[in-house]
């Protein structure tokens, strides 16, 4: 992949890759591009023998286990970090989750139990980890977390993950306003659908596809290398005056009634 910008001397934490398809391996791949060296996670010992081979495909120099769910193992990771490199430029954060039956019943039929579980693993671990890299990005930095159209407009089959990622671009908002002294821009990339092992998870994810295609204007949908390539900016000086935000990654498809 050809550097869209330079990242060479910056630091990066991956949170979310499963296989070659997550937006997260996408993004990380660009940040790997433009120079940056890599921490990337993987969710437990099942999914390590999926993502460690990738991650140091990139040259990884840290490659540990987080499972936000897990108490601990967040704080690991940031410890981990502290060690090794001593300080923090950029966080992708691409992890989302609601249990099944949760997430296949319509919001009205979600429990407080499954919704609680959703909002904590798609949003509030990205507030946990805006706060265990705050002593880390002591020279300003880059928060990033992975959005999906359905925070603003009803997106069928969605379900109780349209409040949850609502509630995540709210959130963006609010941390960027809180960190903005520190020279820390806060960002949330919303992607069109996009064929990963984490929407696999929504019914009929496949109908979707075709859909947007369909109303999209040029009736493409976005690759997770294009995400990658607005990560890596964001990442950048050049994207610093930008926090806050919502970034759409769907060509199009967001503006089209």
């Amino acid at each position: 992949m050809r550097p869209i910008v330079d990242l060479t001397g910056r630091r990066a934490l991956v949170v979310g890759i499963a296989n070659e398809n997550s937006i997260a391996y996408g993004c990380a791949e660009a940040l790997r591009s433009a120079g940056a060296e890599l921490a990337v996670t993987y969710l437990n010992a099942k999914a390590e023998p999926h993502v460690r081979p990738l991650a140091e495909a990139l040259g990884a120099s840290i490659i540990v286990p987080c499972d936000v769910r897990v108490p601990g193992e967040l704080e690991a990771v940031f410890e981990t970090i502290q060690a090794s490199w001593g300080r923090l430029d950029a966080i992708v954060h691409s992890i989302a989750f609601a249990p099944r039956e949760d997430l296949h019943n319509s919001l009205i039929q979600c429990s407080a139990e499954g919704f609680a579980m959703a909002m904590d693993v798609s949003c509030h671990s990205f507030i946990r980890m805006a706060k265990l890299a705050l002593p880390l990005m002591t020279d300003g930095g880059s928060l990033q977390t992975v959005s999906f159209f359905g925070a603003n407009r009803v997106v069928e089959h969605y379900n109780l993950m349209g409040p949850v990622k609502a509630a995540l671009e709210a959130t963006v908002r609010t941390l960027a306003a809180d960190l903005a002294p520190r020279r820390i821009h806060v960002h949330a990339l919303s992607s069109g659908p996009v064929a990963t092992r984490a929407a696999s998870g929504i019914d009929r994810f496949d109908d979707l596809l075709e859909k947007t295609r369909e109303r999209t204007p040029d009736h493409q949908l976005v690759t997770i290398e294009q995400i990658g390539c607005i990560s890596a900016f964001l990442a950048s000086d050049a994207g610093s005056a930008t926090t806050g935000s919502t970034s759409y990654a769907d060509h199009g498809f967001h503006i089209v009634a």
